[in-house]
């Protein structure tokens, strides 16, 4: 008996051996690419930074010939660190040195006008000389970056005429590639790079098949970021004869430096190639940082240290560099906007005063409906109602023939499939689709157009299809309506808060037109029309994409051009106080979703940006990289041991841990309140020397707010000021968040912050 147990116990060990030989062996041949993160350089001289990383690499892969195949980048300019292929033991040898701040694997990120600047207040017309375009004289010679699919060289967008000489302190380079050379470089966009190695040694060639192995856009989304954000003038351009007008960027004068990092059709770009994007974009000296880009599974919520766009970001605020990234398009869901650490600014995605409407007639009663749409003609169908699926048509036994014009009552997620319909043994032809139910805010324009009504005109329209035998329907080509007749309002793709890693950091921070908007893009673009197309998203025309984000780029640079002194922070903070809560009526914005509601700030933070009153804001609040550390990562727990790369100056996180609510935000959300809780703010005065500021409390309701002191008074001598704002819970149970609002006022400016209350007794 003991002999059959002891067989039987050696037998599992040499099992489990196996089992685990079996694993190690896996280990060594399924590398992949990790990023270390090293913190601060060591030294100015770069060469010496490279050669610090391949010294450490070789201590962990045993030879310098291992580690110089092994190294992907080295990342030495904005910070130090590198990426490299290792297995899952190499990475954790590399993490456990002391040397190492984080290492983590590279994981994937996706990539998330003729009208557009003249609702934001920014026309180019000379009779608007006042506004802050020209008081910025155009973003003459700032630097904005983009970070995304590259763009088309040969666009009118990225013309150079008129252009002055380059910035002398311009450090970068237009690197070559496939169908691309330096001669593509001009005065406009003066730069461009791309990084695909980190994606390649992961996922094969496969992953960049389909796409120029250069800074040429493929794909669209980089181009029209880009001309969107500082694009140059092209007059009398439409799409599709809709919204004609002079194309342009927010700061049509300033210079361009192109980071390709996303890829082929998919749109997914690594972590270790957008890392090395901002690494050279903070050497190359740009101004502006505008990345439309998110996590591939952008609901998992990414804390900062696993983070490196947030990582990479950090060292890009604390050389001065605004870092402006999409808030993600995952619809009206809380909890779901991405890029929230609070150096980055988060953008919503609003609409503008604009709609392209097609007439739909029923010509058996003459009735007519209005529905959204690019129709590029006039067309007559019967109309037909679909399944429920939008997959096939109700009565498959009934002989259909002609023209017939689709009828589908369905849920977004099922949009995609109606203008694919199959209708087997029919001899008909599908000239149009009607979609009845919430809108997404994303037009299309494929070779089958996609008409966009509410559940109500749809039920008019089934009404008129089962009482008249023809159903005979007439589709009017689309018209651009613009003005009074259209509000905007948060587009009901753009992800919402409240923040899921912060509960205290109010994220989104701000809300830009985002939806529909006419830019350039490659001449070969799906939908395009002669290079330029119509595009959505907080950007465009998949999930993942951002057009809010190049607006707030543009805008960002134009400030950056006016107050070149002033820090990322006080830039944010210019454009938070100063955002409009009310549509040009003056009557609420509202929030697309299910269902339709006023907007709040995790709909778009501090609200919709007023680009002219940013300008001059009255006070700011201003943050420096310390801040971030001592109030931001210090409060999240991390020790000094794991914040300690991050500066050259030494940041002691106190034995008593410093409120994540205290970091000078221009916002104040309080997650948890029971009993009352007091937060700290300081404001700087940029404006006259000598003002008196009062506070104007809206307190969220259930809440009662003190602040302390009431009237701030500023003068020569005295240019900052410290508040104390108390809130007091009046509620004696659990209840959601409720929002208020408190303004500074000296009778010119209007300094406002968003407050935002969660009341929690458990």
């Amino acid at each position: 008996m003991e002999n059959n147990r002891a067989s039987s116990f050696m037998h599992a060990v040499v099992t489990i051996y196996a089992v685990f030989s079996a694993m190690a062996e896996a280990d060594n041949q399924n590398s992949k690419v990790y990023i270390a993160y090293l913190g601060e350089r060591p030294y100015e001289d770069v060469k010496l930074t490279t050669d610090s990383h391949h010294e450490l690499l070789e201590s962990v892969m045993g030879s310098k010939e291992k580690s110089l195949e092994s190294m992907m980048y080295s990342y030495r300019h904005g910070f130090s660190g590198f990426a490299a292929k290792l297995t899952n033991s190499q990475a954790q040898k590399l993490a456990r040195m002391p040397i190492v701040a984080r290492v983590f694997p590279s994981s994937l990120y996706k990539m998330r006008t003729t009208r557009s600047w003249d609702f934001l207040g920014l026309s180019s017309s000379p009779s608007a000389s006042s506004n802050l375009l020209h008081r910025a004289k155009m973003g003459d010679n700032v630097i904005i970056g983009v970070i995304d699919t590259g763009f088309w060289p040969e666009s009118e967008s990225f013309n150079d005429k008129g252009m002055g000489p380059i910035p002398s302190r311009w450090k970068g380079i237009c690197q070559s590639g496939e169908d691309f050379n330096s001669s593509h470089c001009n005065k406009k966009v003066i730069g461009a790079r791309w990084f695909a190695r980190a994606l390649i040694a992961d996922h094969g060639e496969e992953a960049v098949f389909k796409d120029y192995l250069s800074a040429r856009d493929n794909k669209g989304h980089g181009t029209h970021t880009a001309s969107t954000a500082g694009g140059a003038f092209v007059r009398n351009v439409s799409y599709f004869g809709n919204g004609r007008g002079t194309l342009r960027g927010g700061a049509p004068l300033a210079r361009l430096a192109i980071y390709k990092v996303l890829w082929s059709d998919s749109l997914l770009g690594s972590d270790a190639d957008i890392l090395k994007g901002i690494d050279e974009a903070i050497h190359d000296g740009v101004d502006v940082l505008s990345m439309s880009i998110g996590k591939s599974i952008p609901l998992f919520p990414v804390v900062y240290d696993v983070n490196p766009v947030a990582v990479g970001s950090f060292h890009a605020i604390a050389k001065g560099i605004s870092v402006v990234c999409a808030g993600g398009n995952e619809g009206s869901i809380q909890q779901t906007v991405e890029n929230v650490a609070p150096w980055l600014f988060t953008v919503a995605a609003s609409t503008i005063d604009r709609a392209f409407l097609a007439s739909i007639t029923t010509l058996g009663d003459n009735a007519t409906y209005l529905g959204q749409t690019f129709l590029k003609k006039d067309v007559v169908g019967k109309l037909v109602v679909m399944d429920r699926r939008c997959a096939g048509i109700l009565g498959s036994d009934i002989p259909i023939s002609g023209n017939v014009v689709l009828l589908c009552f369905i849920d977004l997620a099922m949009k995609a499939g109606a203008s694919n319909a199959v209708m087997p043994g029919k001899q008909a032809k599908v000239v149009g689709v009607i979609y009845a139910g919430q809108h997404n805010d994303i037009l299309g324009s494929g070779d089958i157009p996609s008409i966009y009504v509410d559940t109500h005109v749809g039920t008019k329209l089934f009404n008129y299809l089962i009482t008249d035998d023809h159903a005979l329907i007439r589709l009017t080509a689309t018209q651009t309506i613009i003005g009074k007749p259209i509000s905007s309002r948060i587009a009901f793709f753009s992800s919402r808060g409240p923040n899921s890693v912060s509960p205290g950091i109010l994220k989104p921070d701000i809300a830009a037109p985002g939806s529909n908007i006419i830019a350039a893009v490659p001449p070969n673009h799906k939908g395009g029309d002669k290079g330029f197309a119509a595009m959505s998203g907080t950007s465009m025309a998949t999930p993942h994409i951002s057009m809010a984000t190049p607006h707030i780029s543009g805008i960002v640079a134009l400030i950056k051009s006016l107050r070149p002194t002033w820090s990322p922070a006080a830039i944010k903070s210019a454009l938070i106080t100063t955002a409009r809560v009310e549509d040009l009526s003056e009557m609420p914005i509202f929030a697309e979703g299910s269902p339709r509601k006023v907007a709040d700030p995790f709909d778009y933070g501090g609200g919709v940006v007023d680009a002219n009153a940013a300008a001059d804001p009255g006070l700011i609040y201003d943050l420096g990289a310390t801040d971030y550390i001592y109030y931001y990562l210090c409060s999240m727990g991390y020790t000094e041991a794991d914040i300690s790369h991050l500066s050259q100056q030494k940041t002691v996180c106190s034995s008593k841990r410093a409120s994540i609510l205290d970091l000078n935000l221009p916002t104040i959300t309080i997650p948890a309140l029971t009993n009352s809780t007091t937060v700290t703010r300081t404001v700087t005065n940029v404006g006259n020397l000598t003002a008196v500021y009062k506070a104007v409390i809206k307190a969220p309701p259930g809440s009662k707010v003190r602040v302390k002191p009431r009237v701030l008074v500023f003068n020569s001598n005295v240019k900052k000021i410290s508040f104390k704002v108390k809130f007091s819970s009046t509620l004696q149970r659990n209840y959601g968040y409720s929002f208020g609002r408190l303004t500074w006022t000296d009778g010119v400016h209007l300094v406002k912050s968003p407050l935002s209350v969660r009341f929690d007794f458990f």
